[in-house]
C-alpha cells in the first residue's frame, strides 16, 4: 500500500516512522515544501551557542516523546533543578511563582482578597457551558486577580495566544473536566486527590512534568527521523492540489509533478492543507483557513556572565498583557539545559508577537532587537550590549484553538468521513505540544493499520 504524508514536521516525520514499525507492505513517502524539514523544531549552532528558533523542548508527564526517543536511540536530556524557578512580572518588578499550594497561598504574589477570591471558587455554581473563552472561565471560576497574573501570561506563554478568544475546552481540557465533571475546581482536585492517595499518582491540572530536551537541540530528534526513514522523505517538494483516482489519491506538485497512493496524510500546517483541499472539498477548506496562526519572533542574546548584574540561574519569566509590555517572555536557556553557551557566557530567548501583537514580530530586525533590548533594560535592569545576537521570525507561528475549536474538528471528521483513506495530522487539531504530535500520530499509524487490513 502506498502512503503519501505532506509534511515533513514532527508529526508527518513521526507518523512516518510509526508506520515503518507496523513491518506491512507500507510504501511510505513524506513530502515536504521547504529544504528543511522539522517545521517549527530548528537548533541552529552557532560560535558555541546553541539556539532553538521555535520549540524548546517537551515534558516528560506523557510518554510519547520518551518512547519515540526510545525507539530511534536518541537519549533525552533533563532540564537543570537549578531552573525550576519561574518568574512573572507584575506591578512592575519580577515576582517567583510559589512552587506549591502551600507556599502558593502563603506567598504575597496574589493579595489578600485574590487569594480568598481563589478559596472561594469552591462555592462558585457549576456552569453548563459547551464551550467557554480562558478568561471568562478563569474570571467567573477563580477571579480576576488570578486570570491576571498567572493564567494570562500562561496563555501567552504557551499558545503566543489571546486569552479572550482561547477554547477552554480545546486549550485546557483537565481544567474544563474538572468543571464538568465535579462541579467545580477544587471539588475535582479533592477527588481526584483522594483516588490518587489510593493508586499513588500524582494529581497535575496543568502541564506538569519536567522540561526535556536532547544534548544538541530539539533538531537532534528531526535529524534522526530524517536518517531513520532515508529517501522516504523528499525535501522541495510542495503540494498544490489532490484528486481522487479508482483506487485511491493523486497529488498534484508545483513543479508539475503528480504522485499517486492508497492513503493521503495532510500533515502540513491547517493553512496549507487548506490550499491543496481548495479545487477538492470546498467545505474542509473552509473549516481549516479559520484555524489562525499569529506571527512571533524569537529574539536571542548572549552575553558574557560579568555584563549580567542579576542572578539568571532561573527559568525564566513571563509578561501579562496588564503590565502593557511588548514582549511575552523570555527563557533563560543556558540555565534550563547545560552547554548551549559557550564557558562564561549567557543564552537567553526572548519570545514577541503573538495573538495580541502580531505586528511587532515582523518588525525589522534592528527594531526588533531594539525594543527586546529596551524591555529587558526595563524588567531587568540589563543594559549591557548583547555579544550574540539571532532572530527568527515565523510569519505563521502556533496555531490557535479559539472559542468553538471543538465544533471545527467535528465538522472536520463528518466532512473527512466522506472520503476514505484521507487524514489530517499536525498541531493545528488536538494539541499543540511535541508530545501531541507525536501521541496523536501513534493513533493514526493504528488507525491507518486497522482500515487497511
Amino acid at each position: 500500500m502506498k502512503i503519501a504524508i505532506v509534511g515533513g514536521g514532527i508529526s508527518g516525520l513521526s507518523l512516518a516512522c510509526e508506520l515503518m514499525g507496523k513491518k506491512r507492505d507500507f510504501d511510505i513517502k513524506v513530502f515536504e515544501a521547504d529544504k528543511r524539514p522539522g517545521g517549527k523544531i530548528y537548533t541552529e549552532k552557532a560560535d558555541g551557542y546553541i539556539c532553538e528558533a521555535g520549540v524548546n523542548g517537551f515534558l516528560n508527564n506523557k510518554p510519547a516523546t520518551l518512547e519515540l526517543a526510545d525507539r530511534i536511540k536518541l537519549p533525552p536530556v533533563r532540564s537543570n533543578d537549578a531552573s525550576r524557578k519561574r518568574f512573572i512580572y507584575t506591578n512592575g518588578a519580577l515576582q517567583q511563582l510559589p512552587e506549591s499550594v502551600s507556599k502558593f497561598f502563603m506567598s504575597n504574589f496574589l493579595s489578600l482578597p485574590g487569594r480568598l477570591r481563589m478559596i472561594g471558587e469552591y462555592f462558585v455554581p457549576q456552569a453548563y457551558k459547551d464551550d467557554e473563552t480562558l478568561e471568562n472561565f478563569a474570571r467567573r471560576r477563580v477571579g480576576r486577580e488570578f486570570f491576571e497574573k498567572l493564567l494570562d501570561p500562561m496563555a501567552s506563554g504557551v499558545y503566543a495566544g489571546d486569552p479572550s478568544k482561547m477554547s477552554i475546552r480545546s486549550c485546557f481540557s483537565k481544567v474544563y473536566d474538572l468543571e464538568r465533571k465535579y462541579g467545580g475546581l477544587i471539588k475535582g482536585f479533592m477527588v481526584l486527590g483522594k483516588e490518587a492517595k489510593r493508586s499513588g499518582k500524582k494529581v497535575e491540572a496543568g502541564p506538569g512534568g519536567t522540561l526535556m530536551s536532547f544534548s544538541g537541540g530539539m533538531y537532534s530528534l528531526i535529524e534522526t527521523l530524517v536518517n531513520i526513514l532515508g529517501e522516504r522523505v523528499i525535501m522541495g517538494k510542495a503540494a498544490k492540489g489532490i484528486e481522487k483516482t479508482s483506487g485511491g489519491y493523486r497529488l498534484h506538485f508545483t513543479d508539475g509533478s503528480t504522485y499517486e497512493a492508497d492513503c493521503v496524510v495532510l500533515a502540513s500546517p491547517a493553512h496549507n492543507s487548506a490550499d491543496i483541499v481548495r479545487d477538492f472539498d470546498r467545505s474542509i477548506h473552509d473549516i481549516l483557513t479559520t484555524i489562525p496562526y499569529p506571527a512571533l519572533s524569537v529574539v536571542s542574546f548572549g552575553f558574557r556572565k560579568e555584563k549580567i548584574t542579576r542572578d539568571v540561574g532561573f527559568f525564566g519569566f513571563l509578561v501579562p498583557g496588564k503590565e502593557k509590555k511588548k514582549i511575552l517572555g523570555t527563557l533563560f536557556d543556558s540555565s534550563i539545559f547545560g552547554e548551549r553557551a559557550p564557558e562564561g557566557h549567557v543564552l537567553m530567548r526572548t519570545m514577541v508577537g503573538g495573538a495580541r501583537a502580531s505586528e511587532l514580530s515582523m518588525l525589522d530586525d534592528e527594531k526588533l532587537i531594539s525594543l527586546v533590548r529596551n524591555e529587558l533594560a526595563d524588567i531587568m535592569d540589563l543594559k549591557a550590549e548583547p555579544d550574540f545576537v539571532r532572530v527568527y521570525r515565523w510569519e505563521r507561528a502556533i496555531p490557535q484553538y479559539e472559542l468553538g475549536h471543538y465544533l471545527k474538528l467535528e465538522a472536520l471528521d463528518n466532512a473527512l468521513a466522506k472520503h476514505k483513506g484521507l487524514y489530517l495530522a499536525g498541531n493545528a487539531y488536538h494539541g499543540i505540544a511535541v508530545n501531541d504530535c507525536i501521541a496523536n500520530s501513534v493513533r493514526l499509524a493504528e488507525l491507518i493499520t486497522s482500515e487497511r487490513l
